[in-house]
């Protein structure tokens, strides 16, 4: 097969998926090596974004899929007159921060590190499919434990897990930081699904404000500061 003939086979079994084609399903269905697939789907990818089309080609971990640009959802929600998806709350933003990092996690450590009760924002997640369960622990009452989906990849613009910023190191401290995060978690609950479709990105300063703000939580829990004396410390600083 030679390789423009590749090239519109890959094209043609993503458009017809509808959904993400693992990378070593198009290298058995086509008897090609791997290296040649993600070549070919690279200069796919390429040759959309270059020329501006209305589909675009996004990688997630090991998977392919084809997907509208971001920058014509307004016409596109228009064309179809549908809703915006519900916003995620700044609880759920949260769990699924700390999922993102941790997992596989359970949803008692979420519980541990936000200091509240999750489980219904574990379900919701889990229902918008941005989470998903992974097995259980191998420890007494065998806890559910829980990972992020491809859904999630998609949504925030990730290809991988690897693309999260790092966690800073965090000074407890330091309470203007927390002040910080405050204002990026409220500009994420704006851009966050419904501004866009799949593959419009968060910017790596947000997920990393977010991250950080997930530390000094751990931070505060191991010096055992109750979240009421940690919320009031932060609203005595000076503006």
């Amino acid at each position: 097969m030679e390789l423009k003939e590749v090239e519109s086979a890959i094209e043609g079994i993503l458009f017809a998926a509808g959904e993400p084609v693992g990378v070593e399903r198009l290298c058995m269905t086509l008897e090609i090596d791997k290296a040649t697939a993600d070549a070919v789907c690279q200069r796919l990818a390429d040759r959309y974004s270059y020329e501006r089309r209305g589909i675009r080609l996004v990688k997630l971990e090991n998977c392919y899929q084809l997907c509208s640009a971001p920058e014509y959802a307004d016409y596109i929600r228009k064309a179809f007159e549908s809703r915006k998806p519900a916003r995620l709350s700044q609880p759920a933003l949260e769990v699924l921060a700390i999922i993102a990092y941790y997992q596989p996690t359970t949803k008692a450590y979420v519980d541990q590190i936000r200091g509240v009760d999750s489980s219904y924002t574990v379900g919701l997640l889990t229902e918008r499919e941005l989470i998903e369960e992974c097995g259980r622990m191998a420890v007494p009452g065998r806890p559910i434990l829980y990972r992020t989906t491809q859904n999630f990849l998609r949504s925030f613009g990730l290809s991988g897990l690897e693309d999260l910023p790092e966690l800073p190191n965090a000074s407890a401290e330091d309470e203007q930081l927390t002040l910080d995060m405050e204002s990026s978690i409220a500009r994420l609950q704006e851009m966050e699904m419904g501004e866009g479709l799949p593959g419009e990105a968060f910017s790596d300063e947000e997920l990393e404000a977010a991250a950080l703000e997930l530390a000094q939580q751990e931070e505060r829990e191991e010096s055992g500061e109750p979240a009421a004396i940690a919320a009031s410390n932060r609203e005595e600083l000076p503006e």
